[in-house]
């Protein structure tokens, strides 16, 4: 895959930092032959959550959106204070139209540490500051959390969505979000927050980070996640810290996403742990034809075909996999960021939601209304 790892993934890294976000329980992985529910389709919007943009999710069969909750824009400061607002917009106006948010939770402030890709493990003030944030998050969002009775009547009553599902962290094994990529700091982080979050809320989920499938950038930068996988659960004991494991397969093809999904669930069935779930929490194929630079990007057909195949297989298979969830990067485009973040949404970057090909196929797989 041709990508330009250095502004892998831009966009969300300047929303997350001054946006938080929420989960969802555990989606049921079905039986054998029936439809995917709703919470299988899952979107990974780069911009923010309008109104309009929740109502069109919900319509189509939406289940589900993957948000940035980012430790240095709620906790920017040393400071007892959390600034919630921006993630309390998002989880409102999602919750608004039914749909459930998971978090993917990282960034590490500058008072911890001068790089945010530094995983907060290297000491006991990392690992403390890092615990009692992933625990007010929960207590404010969790089940019964502040925020929910914050909505339960008058004219900012909001259905309890609470959240129950936390990703700990974004590409663990990828240098842009994690440095170094190292499977060994990470089940130390895994652990903390496992224990934290179950703490706060026993009956919460903890994923692990989506995982890059295949980066071209060698260790201590990068590491394929089959590999990075293979090493985590190495790690003594590690099995009790995570309920579900990620992964982000871009490929150039649909077979190249069935092989690293074949292969990422095998790693996790050689350890004895077929109970854990499988989640793609980011996939997509660009409609632009841009192949020398993104080797996923080669047009809007190409987009469409490789779109329906990859859903198809993942549908097909979600019961064999125990796959609880797929979520589509991206719902919007937007230029000025990532290689391809300009290309892989299912609608045109406008004031306006302008559809692509995209849209209606989409539509078409989840068994949706395009408009609301």
């Amino acid at each position: 895959m041709r990508v330009k790892p250095a502004i892998f993934a831009v966009a969300l890294v300047a929303l997350a930092l001054g946006v938080v976000v929420s989960a969802s329980p555990s989606a049921d992985a079905g039986v054998p032959g029936a439809a995917p529910p709703s919470s299988f389709f899952g979107i990974v919007p780069q911009t923010a959550l309008s109104e309009t943009d929740a109502e069109y999710m919900h319509a189509a069969g939406i289940g589900s959106v993957r948000w940035p909750l980012a430790w240095s824009g709620v906790q920017p400061t040393a400071k007892d204070e959390y600034e919630w607002g921006p993630f309390d917009e998002v989880v409102a106006t999602a919750a608004r139209q039914h749909l459930r948010v998971l978090p993917f939770v990282y960034s590490t402030p500058s008072w911890i540490s001068h790089q945010y890709t530094t995983l907060p493990v290297a000491n006991e003030r990392q690992r403390r500051a890092w615990t009692t944030f992933l625990s007010a998050a929960v207590e404010r969002y969790g089940p019964g959390g502040e925020f929910w009775r914050e909505h339960r009547s008058g004219a900012s009553f909001l259905p309890e969505l609470p959240l129950r599902e936390w990703q700990i962290w974004n590409e663990a094994n990828f240098f842009y979000f994690a440095r170094p990529a190292s499977p060994y700091r990470y089940a130390n982080l895994l652990k903390i927050s496992n224990q934290a979050l179950k703490s706060a809320d026993p009956g919460a989920k903890t994923i692990v980070s989506g995982l890059f499938g295949e980066p071209s950038a060698k260790p201590p930068y990068a590491m394929h996640a089959v590999e990075f996988l293979e090493r985590l659960y190495s790690v003594p004991g590690i099995k009790a810290s995570f309920d579900g494991v990620a992964l982000h397969p871009y490929a150039e093809q649909a077979t190249d996403l069935e092989r690293m999904t074949e292969e990422l669930r095998q790693v996790v069935l050689d350890n004895h742990d077929p109970a854990t779930g499988l989640y793609i929490t980011e996939m997509g194929w660009g409609s632009q034809n841009h192949p020398n630079l993104v080797s996923f990007e080669q047009g809007t057909g190409f987009q469409l075909r490789e779109m329906r195949s990859a859903y198809s297989y993942l549908a097909a298979n979600r019961y064999r996999l125990n796959l609880r969830g797929v979520y589509w990067f991206t719902w919007k485009d937007i230029r000025g960021s990532c290689n391809f973040c300009d290309s892989t949404g299912l609608f045109r970057d406008s004031a306006r939601l302008k559809p692509k090909p995209a849209w209606h196929a989409f539509v078409q797989l989840t068994g949706g209304r395009s408009r609301p």
